[in-house]
């Protein structure tokens, strides 16, 4: 038997078989780490076929681990990879060796006689570095198995036939300016495809073959770095740098492959260098009729440093024209502008000279020096020109009292012509400024006059231009505006603050206040409002109402009553006088509207009378045209609905007085009240005695008249037992008799019975029983047995005072 290799893992399955079998186990199979072990014999392989168990142990005959073949092989035969043999081919031809796994029958082939190994065609490591096979041994005859099937592998030997590949095809990098030496720039990185744990050939060394002397690489990590020093590496020199950095295996030996990349580093912008003026002398000139905030001129400096390190900014620091020049700087040009910042008068100064100086906007430490700023002279000559002429403010406030007459002065402006030959100048209003025309100025002075009367509280300023011309140039004019303020003197009179809705319980007290009313009025006083409310001398006559001054600007409405009746008089209206405490006093009379309305126990308003509804001040014009048409309607329907009912033909209710059908007659006469003694005499109801003579007089009907005499057994009634004055026993006397009685006509009559229950809390509303009586009663109590009895407390409760 031979076997390519025994591994350590190997030998020890073998020692541990060797085990088994010396202490007398019976092992088929033995699995261990995922290897599988049979135990066979040269002479059992029939006995192993047939599946039966040898108990004897005996040296393995095929085992092997791996085999190694070279990539990339040119030859033109198949190459020749080793040998699979086992100790069962003992060269008679009845061995067959059978190949299978990745690439078995293409990649790989096996002879099927003596075992040998071969590769059909070149195979690239980096494609695929190993392959796993599987080899077996089985008798031509049979076709069983004498060998049992192993796993092994085909490595391929590496060789140095992929050069380096860098990750990215150009770089780019940057550094900034005056760098120190060795300052790292970038790091490339390169990779190589062959094997870099065998042998060389995957192992890279950096070199810089383009960029000299500026840069340098580090050999083992790729580092580029700077290799002059700061005075060398200046980007106003030169900006842009192209280096080539090259990657060699073969860790650099001759004979390696070489691969390279492009780097492109660019020197940042650091602020190494100060602006400086184009020239050191500026001249401008400039007409005196600039307003202020005019440009003047520009100035321009420049900076070989770019982005922020090239901004600066312009300053004045000294010179005769620093309080009447600026300078800023334009942030898209980077130039100093001049701006006029103060009127300029060619008759009092014509040229003015300046110092102006620039710096950076940022400045870098590392090189900031003496030098890092720029002066420069500017000259600037004033010119002159016809100006307009110039008022001696920019503005003019004014105050007149509103009451002022007509042609009153209100106050007067002045300009004058500000050139040396000092035209006269005219006066006038514009009149888009005072449309109303109110005032008016005089042409030669100045004066401001009025032209009509003034209200303050319609308008309290009045905002006007004023122009001032010169007379010998039209076209030279100017603008200034005038505010006059309308004093305030009291001519308005305070008048209620709001419209007042106020109601009247009708039953109060004296002194009860119903509303608070306050003022307003239209003049402003200059130590504020007060307000003075009395009751008008016309209301203060047997008033039903007083008012009461709070002394705050309020006033508040009492009652002077306890009660008032809602039936009697349901609206009061009472004048209230409201004076100012200013001079001259003025004074108005309100008139206060007050409904009389049904109130809660609380206070609360349940109910008021239509008329005061309608009659208050808060409903509109149109909202009593509104409930005017809605009741025009309403009655149009009302009047139509009559007629149509009118014109139905209704079935009279009884149509002949032989007709036995039950009939309800109504009787819709009214009687004559409790005066009205012919239809009944209640007193009957109230004494027992004449009960008595009613019932015998009730036995006898007067609408019919008997033929036969018949005996009427009534039950026994006792007449003791009903209480005098109650008529309930009586009434039910008369309900029996005409159910027992035959005579009774063959239809049903409604007989009523005015009977009043007993137990009420009223007792008799009658006046029989108080005819006698003519001494004052008090009825106020009735309003505490409910809203029934309300309107009766409130006709009998009424004062004489309310109806006279």
């Amino acid at each position: 038997m031979t076997c390519a290799s025994y591994t350590p893992r190997k030998m020890r399955t073998i020692l541990l078989g060797v085990v088994l079998v010396c202490l007398g186990l019976s092992v088929d199979a033995l699995s261990l780490n995922g290897r599988r072990i049979e135990a066979v014999g040269g002479e059992g392989n029939e006995a192993a076929i047939r599946g039966e168990k040898l108990l004897k142990r005996v040296r393995r005959g095929w085992m092997w681990n791996q085999f190694f073949l070279q990539e990339e092989y040119t030859g033109s035969d198949y190459q020749y990879i080793g040998k699979l043999q086992s100790d069962q081919d003992r060269g008679d031809g009845l061995v067959k060796y059978i190949l299978s796994g990745e690439g078995a029958g293409t990649i790989f082939v096996i002879d099927e006689n003596n075992g040998d190994l071969h590769a059909t065609r070149r195979l690239d490591r980096e494609e695929k570095a190993f392959y796993v096979l599987k080899a077996t041994v089985v008798n031509k005859r049979t076709g069983y198995k004498l060998e049992p099937e192993t796993e092994f592998t085909v490595k391929l030997h590496d060789i140095n036939d992929n050069e380096p590949h860098f990750s990215k095809e150009v770089y780019t990098g940057s550094v900034p300016e005056r760098s120190d030496i060795g300052t790292s720039v970038i790091q490339v990185t390169a990779t190589d495809a062959d094997d870099s744990m065998y042998g060389n050939s995957a192992k890279l060394v950096y070199s810089i073959s383009q960029g000299h002397p500026y840069f340098s690489v580090d050999p083992n990590t790729g580092v580029i770095r700077t290799a002059l020093g700061p005075g060398d590496m200046d980007r106003e020199q030169r900006e842009h740098y192209q280096v080539v950095i090259e990657a060699k295996d073969m860790a650099g030996q001759r004979g390696g492959l070489t691969g390279s990349t492009v780097v492109n580093i660019t020197l940042t912008d650091v602020n190494d260098n100060p602006p400086r003026f184009t020239q050191s002398i500026y001249q401008f000139r400039v007409p005196e009729s600039f307003k202020s905030g005019a440009p003047v001129g520009r100035i321009r400096a420049t900076d070989r440093d770019i982005g922020k390190n090239a901004e600066m900014y312009f300053t004045i620091v000294s010179g005769d024209g620093m309080d009447m020049f600026d300078i800023s700087t334009n942030k898209d040009t980077q130039e100093g502008v001049i701006t006029v910042s103060k009127p300029l008068d060619y008759e009092r100064k014509q040229s003015y000279t300046v110092e102006i100086q620039v710096q950076n906007t940022q400045v870098d430490p590392r090189f900031m020096s003496t030098g890092s700023k720029d002066m420069a002279t500017v000259r600037i000559s004033v010119e002159d020109v016809d100006e307009p002429p110039l008022f001696d403010k920019a503005s003019y406030l004014m105050e007149v009292k509103e009451d002022a007459a007509v042609g009153a002065a209100v106050g007067s402006v002045s300009a004058v012509d500000p050139d040396g030959t000092r035209s006269p100048v005219k006066y006038s209003i514009d009149r888009r400024t005072d449309m109303d025309r109110l005032f008016n100025v005089h042409p030669g002075n100045g004066s401001i006059f009025l032209l009509r009367s003034l209200d303050r509280e319609e308008t309290a300023w009045h905002n006007i231009s004023v122009i001032a011309t010169e007379f010998n140039n039209p076209r030279q004019s100017s603008h200034v505006p005038v505010y006059i303020r309308l004093l305030d003197i009291n001519d308005n009179a305070p008048t209620f603050a709001t419209v007042y809705e106020t109601f009247v319980c009708e039953k109060t007290k004296a002194g009860q206040r119903i509303q608070t009313v306050s003022a307003v009025d239209a003049d402003e006083p200059s130590t504020g409002h007060k307000f003075f409310f009395s009751l008008a001398p016309e209301g203060a006559y047997r008033s039903n109402f007083t008012v009461r001054d709070n002394g705050d600007n309020t006033a508040g409405i009492l009652t002077r009553r306890a009660s008032y009746s809602r039936l009697h008089q349901s609206v009061y209206l009472v004048p209230v006088v409201i004076t100012d405490g200013d001079y001259p006093m003025q004074s108005s009379t309100g008139t206060l509207t007050v409904r009389v309305c049904t109130c809660d126990r609380d206070g609360n308003m349940e109910l008021c009378n239509a008329e005061a509804l309608s009659s208050s001040p808060g409903l509109s014009t149109g909202a009593l045209i509104a409930i005017l048409l809605c009741a025009i309607i309403l009655l149009m329907i009302v009047v139509l609905f009559t007629a149509l009912k009118r014109q139905r033909k209704q079935e009279p209710l009884i149509i002949s007085k032989e007709d036995v059908r039950d009939n309800v007659v109504s009787y819709n006469d009214e009687g004559g009240g409790e005066e009205d003694t012919q239809a009944f005499d209640i007193g009957a109801l109230r004494h027992p005695d004449a009960a008595a003579v009613l019932e015998e007089s009730a036995k006898q009907r007067r609408d019919i008249i008997p033929t036969d005499t018949l005996l009427l057994i009534m039950p026994p009634v006792n007449m003791g037992s009903r209480d005098n004055g109650d008529v309930r026993e009586f009434i039910n006397q008369r309900v029996l008799e005409n159910d027992c009685n035959p005579t009774a006509p063959p239809y049903d009559s409604l007989a009523t019975y005015a009977y009043e229950g007993a137990g009420s809390v009223a007792e008799s509303l009658s006046s029989l029983g108080s005819a006698s009586s003519e001494a004052e009663q008090d009825y106020h109590y009735l309003s505490d047995w409910g809203p029934r009895f309300r309107k009766l407390a409130d006709l009998y409760g009424a004062e004489d005072s309310d109806f006279s």
